[in-house]
């Protein structure tokens, strides 16, 4: 457990021995230590077998989905949904900043998923896993989640999938 919220991340300490970048997540496996997402989903499918790439070109487009979400949708939307939702900060430039970087970057995939079901074909790969985190936090999120129906579509296919949990069911501790 990281107290993230209370600024364990920007900890001397925490960054000297965890992470020198001050961010989360990061995963301890044996004696490897990963940080980045796309990192940790990347090593976990390749330990794991599943949802990672089955060919070359499943490869690449997991990547670049994967940077696509990392650069033009999460990072976005996560600090939108902590300004708006967690601070409580209102409307502000940087709300008006994010909000239609946002809304262009589900309009992406709304367009992407509306010919295939998962986002790198008929199975679920961690590219899917990477874009759909914080699309599962619903009414906290300030944009209009509902609006994008092939994202909505695609976000019930990935609750159905076997052993689906919500993200706040993976906490060890709600910060709800």
């Amino acid at each position: 457990w990281v107290d993230y919220f209370n600024g364990a991340t920007r900890d001397p300490e925490f960054r000297a021995g965890i992470n020198e970048m001050g961010e989360v997540p990061i995963l301890t496996h044996k004696e490897i230590k990963l940080t980045q997402s796309g990192v940790i989903l990347d090593y976990l499918a390749e330990q794991t077998r599943k949802f990672g790439p089955k060919s070359e070109d499943e490869r690449r487009e997991i990547l670049r989905w994967t940077l696509f979400d990392n650069h033009k949708l999460t990072s976005y939307l996560a600090t939108l949904r902590y300004l708006v939702h967690l601070a409580k900060t209102g409307e502000t430039p940087v709300t008006e900043f994010l909000r239609p970087r946002v809304l262009s970057a589900l309009k992406i995939v709304d367009l992407h998923l509306a010919n295939q079901p998962f986002i790198v074909g008929k199975r679920a790969t961690i590219a899917d896993f990477s874009l759909c985190g914080y699309l599962f936090y619903g009414d906290e999120l300030p944009v209009p989640l509902e609006e994008h129906i092939h994202v909505m579509k695609w976000l019930d296919r990935i609750r159905a999938l076997p052993g689906w949990k919500h993200p706040y069911d993976l906490m060890p501790r709600s910060s709800k």
